[in-house]
């Protein structure tokens, strides 16, 4: 494979082609703009036959061709490019941006690489005057370029991470005869610390509502992680489950100061009788058919703490026309008023599917302020 299939590779590898702008790479223009006083800039990606610009100012467009780009010189080149005055450039002068629109006197370019090291594109300054750049000048545009090129990587690890974090919900809703389940997450950003899970194990329905504090790739990772912990050896008692992630957490994270929240529960689908664990979550309720509320607790902190004094599990039963709600903290800051009112109206009104697309509406309404996840489990007969 030749330099340039590898380079092509990498850039159709970053998924960034034809996506809507980012004001964090936005600011980063703006911010090369005031730097040098220039009145065009642009972070240029080099495509097949194009040159596509991720971000610019002043350039009225965000694409070209790629035929006599100065952005594709340098990225043939891999280095830093300075074109005082194409004018009089022996190679420049000629160039249909320099005889033509925008009528180029100035270029200097700083070539961005992929994460697997191809250079895929520039962070280019330009003027339509001849200009001269001192050494600090040179140093600034280089590192400007780099803080684009760890922009750009961050937003490829994110929707990684995002895609990994997808792969982990549950790929589909259990059948459970007599019952109707109902469940959304929805992250502040991009990925989020929240998770939920759910499965048959026989007669049972093994449901996780698990909140990790914070936001981003770190808490995702960690949710990730307790869930695959309560997957593994699925015949374990809820409590030894709930404990042994108390104990791996704690040998991993111990002094960080992250924990974790977790409803852990089994529901015997014949009888409706909930076995759960709760893990400083506090957040599992029963509305039961007569619309009173019954709050789920059990003893134990939040994981990750250091203090599990061994975990126990409790008792509840889901009778005909009683719904199970679990939510992580999210919903309630996203909803108005009496919040238990709020849910059993909306519940009631539209069913669990529905109220759970209203939470998630919510959620995208406030995006930002907390992940927010809500699973419900509603015994029909």
């Amino acid at each position: 494979m030749s330099a340039e299939e590898h380079r092509q590779r990498a850039i159709e590898a970053l998924g960034i082609l034809d996506t809507p702008p980012d004001e964090r790479v936005d600011r980063i223009t703006r911010i090369a703009q005031q730097a040098f006083g220039v009145p065009m800039v642009s972070v240029t990606l080099i495509d097949r036959d194009r040159q596509w610009r991720k971000s610019q100012i002043g350039l009225g467009g965000n694409e070209a061709p790629r035929e006599g780009a100065f952005c594709d010189v340098t990225v043939r080149q891999g280095d830093t490019l300075i074109v005082e005055d194409a004018a009089l450039d022996s190679v420049f002068s000629t160039n249909p941006f320099v005889t033509g629109d925008p009528n180029l006197r100035f270029y200097a370019g700083h070539p961005i690489q992929a994460p697997s090291g191809e250079h895929v594109g520039t962070l280019c300054i330009l003027d339509t005057t001849p200009r001269h750049l001192d050494d600090a000048q040179v140093a600034l545009l280089r590192d400007l370029a780099e803080w684009v090129q760890a922009e750009i990587a961050q937003v490829d690890q994110i929707d990684q991470a995002s895609l990994v974090q997808r792969a982990l919900l549950p790929a589909e809703m259990p059948e459970t005869p007599g019952y109707t389940l109902a469940a959304a997450t929805v992250a502040a950003g991009q990925i989020g610390g929240d998770i939920y899970d759910w499965y048959r194990l026989g007669d049972r329905l093994r449901v996780t509502l698990a909140d990790v504090m914070g936001k981003g790739i770190g808490p995702a990772i960690i949710a990730s992680a307790v869930r695959a912990s309560l997957r593994t050896a699925p015949d374990r008692p809820l409590a030894a489950a709930v404990s042994e992630v108390d104990r791996l957490l704690e040998d991993d994270i111990g002094g960080t100061g992250v924990f974790v929240t977790a409803f852990h529960a089994d529901v015997e689908l014949a009888s409706g009788e909930i076995s759960f664990v709760d893990a400083g979550h506090s957040l599992g309720f029963i509305l039961r058919a007569d619309d009173t509320w019954d709050y789920l607790r059990s003893t134990g902190l939040p994981l990750g703490m250091g203090f599990d004094d061994g975990r126990e599990s409790a008792l509840a039963v889901l009778h005909p026309g009683d719904a199970l709600l679990c939510c992580s903290d999210g919903l309630l800051d996203v909803l108005d008023g009496d919040p238990f009112e709020h849910v059993r109206r909306v519940l009631r009104a539209e069913g669990p599917q529905g109220a759970v697309d209203e939470a998630a509406r919510l959620a995208r309404s406030h995006r930002g302020v907390d992940d927010l996840t809500v699973l419900v489990v509603q015994r029909d007969r």
